[in-house]
């Protein structure tokens, strides 16, 4: 209309009626490219982080982005998770006689994992973590396990943190030896055994082990059992560490571990002391 008609801005915009502020107005949005490419580098190194918790981590980080742009950008860039969920025919019902955790080391929860070296060679993973702040003590893969093999990874592992008061397991070979028994009585541990059956009984260990088979077991090669050792220690060190975990407000579990008071091991003798009758719960 300017041109053809050679009338000026402000008739035209009165003319169409078209406010004159828009004819003006220039955008301020930045270049996105520097943030699609973080949002990039992210995913690349953890493929299965959804945008939530890529949009913590650009926080972290100090971007001033909020979830819903790191959300356009996820999608522009085709980073979208599909996940097909099972469908629950039947509610699962929890047993009702456990109290959940209120501090660090209150309760662990213990399970196994199975994978393979490149090799085809069977490996067999002990997992462990804690129900309150989430963090793992050990992540320990070995060829076969016995009952003395799940003692040792604990106890190295309690030397360091502290010993829980219970340790929720399933009803394996493993977790009803006389090794285990025998350990857990003498350290004055609860060992809480699920229904058979009953999954949902550990359902903290069985979403953990979720977690490491999607980021860790399933986007690395393990060439034989040092490298395999190497790969879950790093994984765990960036779980307990770096990786945001919604559950505890999108936070390390380091730092909900550190925040709730010490985690130091008790005394030997104090653990003695405070011994159980039984260390069994059916």
């Amino acid at each position: 209309m300017l041109a053809d008609w050679g009338v000026s801005i402000r008739r035209a915009c009165r003319v169409l009626p078209f406010d004159t502020s828009s004819y003006h107005y220039q955008s301020r949005r930045t270049d996105p490219a520097f943030l699609k490419k973080r949002i990039k580098e992210i995913c690349a190194t953890h493929v299965r982080y959804g945008y939530r918790r890529v949009y913590h981590i650009l926080r972290r980080e100090g971007w001033v982005v909020n979830a819903k742009k790191v959300y356009r950008l996820y999608r522009e860039l085709g980073l979208q998770l599909r996940n097909k969920t099972p469908k629950r025919r039947v509610k699962a019902k929890l047993r009702e006689d456990r109290a959940p955790a209120i501090r660090p080391n209150d309760v662990w929860a213990m399970d196994f994992v199975h994978d393979q070296l490149a090799t085809g060679r069977k490996l067999r993973i002990l997992t462990v973590v804690d129900t309150f702040s989430r963090l793992s003590p050990v992540i320990d893969p070995r060829f076969s396990y016995r009952g003395a093999d799940v003692v040792a990874a604990l106890e190295m592992a309690c030397k360091n943190i502290g010993y829980p008061k219970v340790i929720r397991v399933d009803n394996g070979s493993e977790f009803i030896s006389r090794d285990m028994d025998l350990w857990a009585y003498q350290r004055g541990v609860i060992l809480d055994f699920s229904r058979p059956g009953k999954p949902t009984d550990n359902a903290f260990i069985e979403a953990f082990n979720s977690k490491l088979r999607s980021e860790c077991l399933n986007a690395h090669w393990f060439l034989n059992l040092q490298d395999a050792c190497e790969k879950l220690e790093a994984w765990r060190r960036h779980y307990n560490e770096e990786r945001p975990h919604s559950a505890i407000g999108n936070i390390p579990p380091i730092m909900l571990a550190n925040s709730a008071g010490e985690t130091s091991p008790p005394d030997l003798s104090e653990a003695e002391n405070s011994r159980p009758e039984r260390s069994k719960v059916g």
